[in-house]
């Protein structure tokens, strides 16, 4: 990957291989632009994410429709895949800021690494990254006050972000053989070398002990053993306690109720939850953010085999519900609902449980946004505020009584699936919340990421693959909040 630094240079006097000019709202008068009658000459209207390299003399024209923040990431994003199979090795940009110069420098900072990403470790052949070096002059587009200080500050926070993003990337896009749960495990310990970073991991002993029978049965056909791993980042006088929890299916063939083979291309990604709040801890803690943070995961396979959990057992969880297998491919809010249920005894006072839950949040909203659920409208505002900033897209499905009804079940406490084929994505939220200690409803918010997760078309600045998704949301939400709290 290449490197990212600022300098006080002006813009046109930095040297370098070629130099990116972003066309905003498709004015072509600005004082960088040099080639107005070839852009219009060549058709070149200056739309969002348009752009032409003018070799000649060395100038990549981005459009932006305008300097909203993810706007930017977009076009800093498309810069580069424009010059993606040419020989350069260093570019140049000016900054792009309005009312916040901070936001946009960190999305430019990110949109450059999320685009520039590319996950290579399976092919023979591996393609070299010709650039090495960007350098953002911190003479801006419009105003003429950043400081040198806001500016290292911001493209700090926006490439540990960006970094927190794609390791998450790169734990996803594993494969089923390299990730097992204990792989996982050995990724989550290799952490605990950021200052503050502690782990802890447990076997299916610790789950026997604990009464976590519904994680275990989930896990019964494995050959892999599961793990339970518990993630702690803890600075000195932190203001708040905050509780992740993550799925960590590393690879789920449905079970019994057996998926489609076209349907289990891509299961490696139903570990996407796990890798998630894993990376946001990663990134909380080189950010040095004042909150006690813990990622619980737990991980395991669901697989087939004669000793698999079936459709009509009855699971005790850890709280001692009950629950009746009516579909072993719902089998990841099983896994979650013991992992939440050890998750409140560390008395949270924010938790947020993370999953590729289900399709249905996909019919619902889309391949490109997060689902997002629970009974704070405060907790649930708040974050879907941050997401918005942070560039990612979440939509909000609402509970309700009468959706509730539909996991009922005649044999036990509870159905792990719904009688309707209806509001999956919510009746799943809804299960979980059977797990939910009543103390702890107005603290919780479930994130259902099943449709932005892995994507098999490249979209924005999210290449094929694993996308990153919540981590970004999530480290801005902790972010904002500080800086509220902080006032």
């Amino acid at each position: 990957m290449f490197t990212i630094d600022i300098t006080k240079t002006p813009f046109e006097q930095t040297q370098a291989d070629a130099k990116i000019v972003f066309v905003i709202a498709k004015e072509l008068n600005h004082r960088w632009i040099k080639d107005k009658e070839a852009l219009e000459l060549v058709g070149f209207k200056g739309e969002s994410e348009e752009a032409i390299f003018f070799p000649s003399n060395k100038i990549i024209y981005v459009g932006c429709d305008s300097l909203d923040a993810d706007e930017i990431r977009l076009a800093a994003s498309k810069a580069l895949e424009t010059i993606k199979k040419s020989t350069v090795r260093s570019l140049a940009i000016g900054t792009y800021t309005d009312e916040c110069p901070g936001m946009n420098i960190k999305a430019l900072v990110e949109g450059f690494m999320l685009g520039g990403y590319a996950f290579t470790t399976y092919k023979s052949k591996k393609e070299e990254c010709k650039l090495k070096t960007i350098t953002i002059c911190l003479e801006d587009y419009a105003r003429p006050d950043l400081s040198m200080e806001s500016a290292e500050k911001a493209l700090r926070v926006g490439k540990i972000v960006a970094e927190a993003t794609n390791f998450a990337r790169d734990i996803v896009n594993g494969t089923p053989q390299d990730i097992t749960p204990i792989a996982l495990a050995n990724i989550a310990e290799g952490l605990t070398t950021i200052p503050n970073v502690t782990c802890k991991v447990m076997d299916e002993n610790f789950l026997h002990e604990q009464g976590m029978n519904a994680f275990l049965a989930v896990n019964r056909a494995s050959v892999h053993p599961p793990r339970l791993i518990h993630l702690t980042y803890m600075p000195q006088n932190p203001k708040k306690r905050l509780v992740y929890v993550g799925k960590g299916l590393t690879y789920d063939s449905g079970g019994l109720s057996l998926k489609p083979s076209e349907h289990m291309v891509t299961m490696k990604a139903d570990k996407s939850g796990a890798a998630a709040v894993m990376s946001i801890l990663k990134g909380a803690a080189q950010l040095e953010l004042p909150y006690e943070i813990h990622a619980i995961i737990g991980a395991t396979e669901n697989m087939i085999g004669g000793n698999a959990f079936k459709p009509d057992d009855v699971l005790v969880a850890k709280n001692g519900k009950t629950i009746e297998v009516r579909n072993t491919d719902a089998e990841g809010r099983l896994v979650l609902a013991d992992c939440l249920c050890y998750a409140q005894e560390l008395k949270p006072d924010v938790l947020v449980d993370m999953a590729t839950l289900t399709g249905a949040c996909v019919v619902a909203l889309g391949e490109y946004t997060t689902g997002v659920m629970g009974h704070s409208s405060e907790l649930k505002h708040a974050f879907l505020k941050a997401s918005s900033k942070s560039g990612e897209l979440s939509g909000m499905l609402p509970f309700n009584k009468y959706l509730k009804k539909l996991i009922k079940s005649s044999v036990a406490d509870i159905s792990n699936i719904s009688s309707s084929r209806y509001g999956g994505a919510i009746t799943a939220g809804l299960f979980l919340d059977h797990f939910i200690e009543e103390e702890n409803k107005q603290k919780w918010l479930h994130l259902d990421i099943a449709g932005p997760a892995y994507l098999e078309k490249a979209w924005g600045y999210n290449p094929f693959g694993a996308s990153g998704a919540g981590v970004r949301a999530n480290l801005y939400w902790m972010i904002e909040e500080n800086k509220e709290t902080s006032n």
